[in-house]
């Protein structure tokens, strides 16, 4: 209520009105008393007040008006034989009036180019606030009204974070002290719109100090990227559903050789079921014999839980989970759902896993799914090669990274067979490249998308013995996993 009551005492009617009554009243009281103080000093509160509607023109003017006055009352009350004292108090009436004027134009053309320059903020499409060392907004800009909803008058005197109700990515304790430490912090925040709708913003602070160091103003910037996260999830589910369908079709594949790993230890059972029977009936049943038959049957059972475990990890379709995992133990399991499979390839295996290695962190689902795919690749390619020798190898090694000295984990599928074209090298990770008659070129693409999610690299190389070799490199976890 006071606030609007202020507003409208300042309105452009009625403040020319309170000076004119003010200078009537300086003036009535300079002339028609007769008080041995500079009455006309007080002169200096209407040019103060002609600063709220006048230019800086006008202002001068009313300071020559204001200096008449003091001159006409000086006139009529002291004729032509003034006193000293009288004197000086009418000259220093004189100068405070000068000096008021200056200042006032002065400051008049020193707020005019600042708003000249606060207006070019208005034509920014960033959305621009400003709030004092208690997060209380003192500007904002048209882009924040576009926004949030919130015009200048609404915002304005409002603690920015209970009006956007703001969500931060860490404690605003933390942010705070980056700030305070660096002068500059930038990350997302969801901010809440006067509709009540959130968005995600790419908010921007920078910190204003004073003559001493301590926190003046923050200056905010904020860009609507609500949009941009939205169409980034949307191409992250589609990537997901296309690696499953990648997934499925490589389990379809696969089918005879999973048949072999679960008909392998189902046999196995039967055989020693059978066994366990002929120690059991015995005329003197054979029970540590048959205790063993039981054993390993637990085991063959185990064996097929584990085949079966792992077949539906793979052709589950569910979002990716970034843990710490071991890559030995990802690329035993991915070695024996492949195993038969590169035995009807005529190819041999060997594996080498230079320990100890770090955890990396990812999903150990993905990461089996590009081991198959290179495996199988590898297989594939020896298998239209004439070479008799049929040599395939996996190198698990840790490394450390030339462009950031991180310690990666390297792991390197190598064939013998016949390499990979100079001209196709470049664009054999490209969706939809492929360099068999009847592949679809999703592979290679998927097993990039993977490891890039998983903050890592694959890149591929022809050897010198002739043969080609694909390597993909993971960030080490700093957890080791359950």
């Amino acid at each position: 209520m006071l606030h609007r009551l202020w507003a409208w005492a300042r309105s452009s009617f009625f403040m020319p009105v309170w000076s004119v009554a003010l200078a009537a009243t300086i003036f009535a009281v300079d002339t028609l008393t007769t008080v041995e103080v500079s009455i006309a000093v007080l002169y200096v509160a209407v040019v103060l007040l002609s600063t709220e509607f006048a230019g800086r023109r006008a202002v001068m003017l009313v300071g020559a008006a204001c200096s008449v006055l003091t001159l006409l009352s000086f006139a009529i009350v002291h004729g032509a034989q003034p006193d000293t004292g009288s004197m000086l108090r009418g000259l220093v009436a004189l100068v405070a009036i000068a000096i008021a004027s200056t200042l006032a134009v002065r400051n008049q053309t020193i707020t005019a180019r600042l708003r000249e320059q606060a207006s070019l903020l208005d034509l920014t499409h960033d959305t621009v606030f400003v709030r004092d060392r208690n997060d209380i907004i003192t500007y904002w800009n048209r882009a924040a009204t576009a926004l949030y909803g919130w015009d200048r008058d609404q915002a304005i005197g409002r603690k920015s974070h209970d009006l956007l109700q703001t969500e931060f990515p860490q404690p605003l304790s933390k942010i705070m002290s980056e700030l305070m430490r660096t002068g500059y912090w930038e990350g997302e925040l969801v901010h809440s719109r006067g509709d009540g709708t959130r968005r995600i913003v790419a908010s921007r602070w920078s910190l204003q100090r004073d003559p001493h160091g301590q926190r003046g103003a923050i200056l905010e910037t904020n860009n609507d990227i609500t949009e941009r996260r939205s169409a980034e999830e949307g191409l992250r589910k589609a990537q997901a559903e296309l690696a499953h369908v990648s997934r499925v079709a490589t389990l379809g594949e696969l089918t005879a050789s999973i048949s072999h790993e679960i008909n392998q230890p189902l046999a196995g059972i039967v055989t020693q079921g059978e066994a366990c029977l002929r120690w059991l009936g015995r005329p003197v049943p054979d029970v540590a014999e048959a205790r063993r038959s039981v054993e390993h049957m637990i085991r063959d059972g185990r064996r097929a839980g584990e085949v079966v475990g792992r077949l539906r990890a793979l052709s589950r379709k569910a979002t990716p989970l970034h843990t710490p995992v071991d890559i030995a133990d990802v690329v035993d399991e991915a070695v024996m759902l492949v195993r038969s499979e590169l035995q009807m390839y005529r190819v041999v295996l060997s594996v080498a896993v230079h320990k100890p290695l770090p955890c990396v962190r990812g999903d150990r689902v993905q990461l089996q799914q590009v081991l198959i795919n290179l495996l199988m690749n590898g297989a594939q390619a020896m298998d239209r090669s004439t070479a008799r020798l049929r040599q395939l190898s996996i190198d698990v090694a840790q490394s450390v990274d030339d462009e950031d000295a991180r310690t990666r984990v390297v792991v390197t599928v190598a064939d013998a067979g016949p390499g990979i074209a100079a001209a196709d090298l470049d664009q054999l990770f490209d969706p939809f490249f492929t360099t068999k008659a009847d592949g679809m070129g999703m592979g290679l693409s998927i097993c990039r998308t993977i490891v890039q999610a998983h903050g890592g690299r694959i890149w591929a190389a022809n050897r010198d013995g002739g043969g080609a070799s694909f390597h993909f490199s993971l960030p080490t976890s700093e957890k080791q996993p359950a």
